[in-house]
């Protein structure tokens, strides 16, 4: 039953993979003008981001499903916990990654918020104000750094998959 979880799991990374791709074909999206080239490209990297957001909370609830929990869908690391407990080695790799710097599970929730809220306001660049404005850039949507996140999930679920199925 878990390995359908898994396999669910990796269908969204593929997926994803495939959109991401796209980017790295600049013929695949077609457009008229830049308008519809920068629409096409924005398309791409939310619909990967949500993807990627979608196999996050997918793998917890293969994790539940692993740890013997046939109904449970856990949407966060708390509720995880909650079902398996604080000293599972599985919650403790993931709590890990949800405190370092830079990992892939820190990448996704930079990405959860800046998807989840509209975009901030600018202010207009004039020749009073320039010492004032900086920039806010936000999480790194580049196919690249998508791209990395991705690769790093994919392992960490093969990971789980592999040692979960040796039982």
């Amino acid at each position: 039953m878990a390995s359908q979880w898994h396999s669910l799991v990796s269908q969204k990374l593929f997926l994803a993979r495939t959109l991401l791709r796209q980017l790295d074909q600049p013929g695949r999206i077609s457009a008229a003008n830049e308008a519809e080239l920068a629409l096409g490209r924005e398309a791409v990297l939310q619909g990967a981001t949500e993807l990627l957001l979608r196999s996050r909370s997918l793998m917890l609830i293969m994790l539940a499903r692993f740890h013997q929990k046939k109904t449970e869908e856990p949407t966060s690391l708390n509720a995880l916990a909650l079902l398996i407990g604080e000293d599972s080695s599985d919650l403790s790799g993931l709590r890990e990654l949800e405190r370092r710097s830079g990992s892939w599970w820190q990448h996704l929730d930079q990405l959860e918020v800046a998807q989840s809220r509209p975009p901030a306001t600018r202010k207009t660049v004039s020749p009073e104000n320039i010492i004032a404005v900086s920039a806010n850039a936000g999480p790194d949507r580049s196919a690249q750094a998508l791209m990395k996140s991705l690769e790093a999930i994919k392992h960490f679920a093969d990971d789980l998959e592999e040692q979960h199925s040796e039982w």
